[in-house]
């Protein structure tokens, strides 16, 4: 074939390479053109710090951003001659070069997978990057929106806590068109519980043991999960010994081993324990703890009559508030103890099958009442500075943490005292004679009246029968009159022995306040009573004459001075 000399050398090789270049489009099918929008294959030709250029067999070549093919290190992941899949944006740009994106091309690859697996009901997985407006964010590849509501079976109130970690999710709602991909991560959960709760409910059995995860805590328990199916772990079943809430025993999500305790299978009810999988600790606490046993424990418990101490896991003993201490009169156990104090104390009484342990702290000292016995022997004297007045008796401080109590009737021999607040206020010093002192009953009776001498045990000396003596009347009664001899000391001129007629009314005779002479007619002192007579008065001259008559008769000389004399030495 001869060459046309007129055409410009070279057009005939590149009108040959354009229609070689569009064979083989023809080659790739359709018009033979490349569409925009469709991954083709490309060939990285060079790496540049900035590009990557790729040939995709098209007229010209496209570049793409190195940052396409970096790694979250930096690291550059294509050398040359690598084969890509890449997104053909558009055919040509300004400069004449294809426009390509890798990463669009990942990202479309990615929505048709994940549309294939919608189709297929396949589960994806994917890592939850952040929160959004009713839910999280979760990369599948692409960006997808996990509700709220589907992030577990149970609602969750801390979202945050799921954010960079990868789980498993089932796709429920897409649409490519608007790049809206909903997950959800409760299905999957609810699916394997159920399959979960058909292999636990085999074994599921009264007193069968099980192994679970706590689930959530609540002021009466821990709910447990056995596997698809939740029991309930109360508070009073978790251990022997004594618990102020669940947290002190257990996390949300521990692994437990617990045993079936009840189970309703119609309403899938489980009750479960823990302290029963061990040996109760009072079975043989008698042997442990035997009457007399120095114990130490901690205090868990006050109340108003005495102190909880626990002296193992599961076995309390109480301190009753009058086993504190020898001296001390304890109000209440706050004022000794507090919560969380260790103490040491002996075991009193021990009653396994009530479970109940008596403990004192007292004993661990010597009782200084076994000592007051020697140290104040009765009948000894002691001074001391009156701590409190009541209505029975005053009490006297006989050394630190020891009173003494003055009964109201040892406080005077002769005076009539109503209460002993007339006398004495606290902070007054006494001295007092030591009467009884009861060890066991821890009681030291002391008497006033006692330091000195019974007026009544010489009464007879002072005041013989047939005296006659001056008092003041004290109280008229309807059967005669009180009249006071001595100070503290009355004796009473019954109605009869006012005057030889009959009296009627006492108080026409005398008046309260009233001074009077009478005549001591008898006295018994064990009884502390006295009788006095005025009508015994009027007689005295006669009686003495009469007497002076008969000795004159039998002889004798005496003068009637003289037998009233006589008279009054009787």
């Amino acid at each position: 074939m001869q060459q046309n000399v007129n055409q410009p050398i070279g057009m005939e090789a590149e009108e040959d390479f354009a229609a070689l270049f569009e064979a083989s489009l023809k080659e790739r099918g359709g018009d033979g053109l490349l569409k925009e929008g469709e991954i083709v294959k490309g060939t990285i030709v060079q790496v540049t710090k900035e590009f990557a250029i790729v040939d995709i067999g098209y007229k010209s070549e496209g570049q793409i951003p190195i940052s396409e093919f970096t790694s979250a290190r930096g690291e550059i992941t294509i050398k040359a001659g690598d084969t890509v899949d890449v997104l053909l944006e558009s055919r040509e740009n300004d400069t004449g070069m294809v426009v390509l994106s890798k990463e669009k091309a990942d990202k479309m690859r990615i929505w048709d997978e994940i549309s294939a697996a919608c189709e297929r009901d396949e589960i994806v997985k994917g890592t939850i990057v952040g929160r959004v407006k009713g839910g999280l964010s979760v990369d599948i590849g692409v960006k997808a929106f996990l509700p709220g509501s589907q992030v577990d079976i149970r609602p969750v109130r801390n979202l945050d806590q799921y954010i960079g970690k990868e789980f498993e999710f089932k796709v429920i709602k897409f649409n490519k068109k608007r790049g809206n991909i909903v997950l959800s991560r409760r299905v999957l959960l609810e699916k394997q519980r159920e399959e979960l709760k058909r292999e636990t409910l085999k074994n599921l059995k009264e007193g069968a043991v099980l192994k679970g995860v706590v689930k959530n805590l609540t002021d009466y328990g821990a709910f447990i999960d056995l596997g698809g199916i939740d029991g309930l772990l109360h508070i009073t079943d978790m251990s022997w010994g004594r618990i102020g809430h669940p947290s002190e025993m257990f996390n949300v999500g521990d692994e437990v081993r617990v045993v079936v305790l009840k189970f309703d299978p119609g309403q899938e009810r489980v009750s479960l324990g823990l302290k029963q999988i061990q040996e109760d600790p009072w079975h043989r606490a008698d042997e442990k703890y035997p009457v007399g046993t120095r114990v130490k424990g901690k205090v868990v418990s006050l109340t108003d009559y005495g102190a909880f101490v626990e002296i193992e896991q599961g076995v309390e003993g109480l301190v009753h508030v009058s086993e504190m201490s020898w001296t001390k009169r304890v109000k209440h156990p706050s004022k000794v103890l507090e919560v969380g104090k260790e103490v040491e104390a002996v075991v009193l009484d021990i009653d396994p099958k009530a479970k109940r342990i008596a403990l004192g702290m007292k004993q661990i000292e010597q009782n200084p009442w076994t000592l007051l016995e020697d140290k104040y022997p009765i009948g000894s004297v002691i001074k001391g500075q009156v701590r409190n007045v009541t209505d029975f008796g005053v009490f006297v401080g006989v050394e630190e943490g020891v009173d003494g109590l003055v009964h109201v009737s040892d406080i005077s021999w002769t005076q009539r005292v109503k209460h002993p607040g007339e006398i004495y206020k606290k902070g007054d010093e006494v001295e007092a004679v030591v009467l009884n002192i009861d060890v066991e009953n821890e009681r030291f009776s002391l008497g006033i009246k006692q330091i000195s001498q019974d007026p009544w045990e010489t009464l007879s000396d002072r005041m013989p029968v047939g005296s006659r003596i001056k008092g003041k009347v004290t109280k008229v009664t309807d059967f005669g009159a009180f009249v006071e001899v001595e100070p503290g000391i009355e004796g009473l001129v019954h109605v009869s022995e006012m005057k030889d007629e009959r009296v009627e009314n006492p108080r026409d005779v005398v008046n309260e306040g009233q001074e009077v002479e009478v005549k001591i007619i008898d006295i018994n002192s064990t009884d502390r009573k006295i009788a006095l007579s005025m009508k015994a008065l009027l007689h005295e001259g006669e009686d003495d004459y009469r007497e002076y008559l008969r000795r004159q008769a039998e002889g004798s000389k005496a003068r009637l001075g003289d037998v009233m004399r006589d008279k009054l030495k009787k």
